[in-house]
């Protein structure tokens, strides 16, 4: 069965030359599972350049959504200097009542002042009108008249009479100047507690103000801050986008060299000769070797992975394409990254394989496959089609 698979895909390599020799199918390039149609490999090239395209795109996109957060942060940050000059107005306002409501505070002090001694005048003018006039009163009846009679004469006695009205009508008019000047000094300290109190209204009126421009203020820093950072985040993704479209360009490169290289391999081995497992002498070491080589690709992979890399490297040594011996195939230059990397080397000092990657090795160098003819594997990249297995694709 195996020796007609060979067979068939010979076969089909040779009429896939062919018809590249025709001309019928395109040039491209593309890594593809060895015996793909070369059709297939051009549409893994079609899809990265139309992951490519997406990527760009979306990239445009952000570079978009990152000038318009650009635009509010800018906006934002106007707004916050217009916010900032008029706090300090409002601060500066407040400042401003305060120190009127202390002079005011002054004045109404020192208008209580006047007003104690207005209080203090007018008492004691009022005192003394009354000593006064109980002294008029006191005076009998007729000591007043014998005081009048003994003037010599009758001017005398009008003219004392009319001394005496006259001191009491000056005294009533001190007692009037008094008292009107006490209710002017009232109506000044009415009027300036009144002046006193719009100021008090207007400091609470700015002070709401203030109240309001802080919360204003502290609510556009929140949204500074959450645009600075929505800017980061699209700023990073820009840097995302950047590497992506790298890879996806690298990818395509790839791809285009790998087609080449497949085409040529696939067009060689269909002319080339393969083993059977049976004439295969396996060395003393080649299952140590194999089982830790497993270990390194494969270690943290199904066991199904496991099988598949080991049936990689057999179906190598069976290919007339490669070395014809395990060492040979496993230490060929620059096909497993462990040996490169040393990582192979500490493996198998310390023999880290475990039991599952020696069953995996017995299984391989028994001729079993899951894996069909496939020589190649690596972790999936866009546009590679083959069979997947755990983390890995083989082709």
């Amino acid at each position: 069965m195996r020796h007609w698979l060979r067979k068939k895909h010979k076969r089909i390599a040779f009429l896939l030359t062919l018809a590249l020799l025709a001309g019928a199918i395109p040039a491209a390039s593309g890594p593809a599972r060895v015996w793909a149609a070369p059709s297939s490999t051009q549409q893994q090239i079609t899809e990265e350049e139309r992951n490519k395209a997406d990527l760009e795109n979306q990239q445009e996109q952000n570079q978009n959504e990152l000038a318009g957060l650009r635009g509010v942060q800018t906006d934002l940050k106007e707004n916050l200097e217009d916010l900032n000059a008029r706090m300090n107005e409002v601060v500066q306002n407040i400042e401003n009542l305060e120190q009127q409501i202390r002079d005011k505070e002054e004045e109404i002090a020192e208008t209580q002042v006047a007003l104690e001694e207005a209080h203090a005048a007018e008492n004691e003018q009022y005192a003394n009108m009354v000593m006064w006039a109980r002294t008029m009163y006191e005076y009998e009846a007729g000591n007043q008249l014998s005081g009048l009679l003994g003037e010599a004469d009758f001017a005398g006695m009008l003219n004392s009479a009319d001394y005496i009205e006259r001191v009491a009508a000056s005294g009533q008019k001190m007692m009037d100047d008094f008292k009107a000047n006490r209710m002017l000094i009232e109506e000044h300290e009415a009027r300036l507690q009144g002046e006193k109190e719009d100021l008090g209204n207007l400091k609470l009126a700015a002070e709401e103000e203030r109240d309001k421009v802080s919360g204003l203020i502290d609510n556009t820093s929140s949204h500074i801050v959450a645009t600075s950072e929505q800017i980061a985040d699209a700023e990073r993704k820009a840097l995302e986008y950047e590497e992506e479209i790298k890879k996806a360009e690298e990818n395509l490169e790839y791809l285009k060299q790998k087609l080449a290289e497949e085409l040529a391999l696939s067009q060689a081995a269909a002319n080339a000769a393969w083993r059977d497992i049976s004439e295969v002498t396996f060395a003393e070491g080649d299952r140590k070797l194999l089982a830790n080589l497993i270990y390194c690709e494969a270690g943290g992979e199904p066991y199904a992975g496991q099988v598949a890399v080991g049936a990689v490297v057999i179906n190598r040594v069976l290919s007339s394409k490669f070395p014809d011996t395990v060492v040979g195939v496993i230490y060929q230059s620059k096909q497993f990254s462990p040996v490169g990397s040393g990582r192979l080397e500490i493996a198998l000092t310390a023999d880290l394989a475990t039991p599952k990657c020696y069953q995996a090795a017995d299984e391989a160098m028994s001729g079993a496959t899951n894996v069909g003819t496939c020589l190649f594997f690596r972790t999936p990249i866009p546009g590679l089609t083959g069979i997947n297995i755990g983390g890995h694709v083989f082709y």
